[in-house]
């Protein structure tokens, strides 16, 4: 059975939004779910919960096997998400100056995509962002910041399980990542860069389990940037550049 409960666009100022998905048949996970959303206005908090299978979240200009990024524009987001299921896909675009993230999935096969503030619209000069994971074979991808403008990041990751890959692009003045990793054959790539004098970026990895690939890559450019990583667990590779050129052979 497929509900289409999206095509929500709004333009006011101020918005609070809580929706709630289940599948609707008689097993748990056996939906077909859909959200799509254009919002833009100086705040909004927006909660979504959706449980099953092949749910989608995304843009008003997705389309059959195409979906295209939800719209959040404004100076003040909050974005709560919780997707528990497998296969179900979530993609997103944040224009914000201050924005607060928090996500959580339980369940595998399951596709992350957001950017927040891409065309540096605001600046995303405050963030805030939680990703929690549950599940294997899941695949995260996390930007933030595409110009040098972009500062103040606190982002946390903990993942639970195996098979998953994570991806983060992050351009900003003093971005703090915490990453918690318990559970074998996880990848990661990290790149992070900044410009000024005044903010390093700080990269913290917890990690247990084996046969685990990490490329982590600092490139602040006229400050320090900080690592530190604790792993327990056999076989795998780690591989880490700093360099304050901004530049970065590659792993």
């Amino acid at each position: 059975m497929k509900e289409d409960f999206g095509l929500m666009k709004q333009k006011n100022n101020y918005l609070v939004i809580s929706i709630l998905m289940l599948a609707s048949s008689s097993s748990l996970f056996a939906a077909d779910n859909e959200i799509y959303i254009d919002q833009s206005g100086a705040t909004a908090n927006i909660d979504i919960e959706q449980l099953g299978i092949s749910n989608l979240i995304g843009g008003l200009g997705s389309s059959a096997g195409s979906l295209t990024p939800l719209d959040l524009d404004g100076n003040v987001m909050t974005l709560d998400i919780n997707m528990i299921g497998a296969t179900n896909k979530f993609f997103g675009d944040i224009w914000s100056d201050n924005f607060i993230g928090d996500y959580n999935f339980i369940g595998s096969s399951n596709t992350f995509t957001i950017q927040v503030d891409p065309s540096n619209t605001y600046g995303a000069d405050s963030s805030n962002q939680q990703v929690d994971v549950t599940g294997g074979s899941n695949t995260f991808v996390l930007n933030q910041g595409t110009t040098a403008l972009a500062a103040t990041l606190n982002l946390d990751w903990v993942i639970q399980g195996s098979n998953n890959t994570i991806t983060s692009n992050i351009n900003i003045d003093g971005a703090t990542n915490y990453v918690d990793i318990d559970g074998s054959d996880n990848a990661l790539t990290y790149t992070g860069t900044g410009v000024t004098a005044s903010a390093g970026g700080y990269f913290y990895l917890d990690q247990t389990g084996g046969s685990r690939t990490f490329n982590i890559q600092q490139l602040s450019t006229q400050d320090n940037d900080w690592l530190k990583i604790i792993s327990v667990g056999s076989s795998g590779t780690l591989c880490v550049i700093q360099n304050d050129q901004g530049t970065g052979t590659g792993c």
